[in-house]
């Protein structure tokens, strides 16, 4: 058994690579091999959000504050809240982020596939984002 005590793992900033705006991420979860889940909560300022992604073994996200949008490849812009839990087929293209206006936070968890649990991918443009 292992406790992973809140506050012993350092926020980090969204790279700038791979997200749009002010994101933290505070590790949650990320246990050795065989284990292949990893887990995050997320934190978009107003406007902020990912590149264009996809996961392996596909993506779960619990909303647990503000206000967020989700938009797979294809598909229209989705509102997510407080509560709501969002899955992303395995090799699904998506992004997901804060609204113009309010923040959002949510935990991430995905598996790892040989050691990678994400495919990044372009940025999501301002049209893209806005529409």
């Amino acid at each position: 058994m292992e406790i992973i005590r809140t506050g012993s793992q350092p926020s980090g900033k969204g790279p700038e690579d791979y997200f749009t705006g002010s994101v933290r991420i505070d590790p949650l979860n990320n246990p050795p091999d065989p284990a292949r889940v990893a887990m995050a909560l997320v934190t978009f300022e107003p406007g902020a959000r990912t590149a264009w992604h996809t996961h392996p073994l596909g993506q779960t996200l619990i909303v647990t504050a503000g206000s967020g949008w989700v938009q797979k490849e294809g598909g229209a812009r989705e509102d997510i809240h407080p509560g709501d839990v969002v899955w992303f087929a395995p090799g699904e293209k998506h992004w997901h982020g804060a609204t113009a206006t309010t923040g959002m936070s949510h935990i991430a968890i995905q598996e790892k596939l040989n050691g990678s649990p994400v495919d990044w991918m372009e940025q999501v443009t301002d049209e893209q984002y806005n529409q």
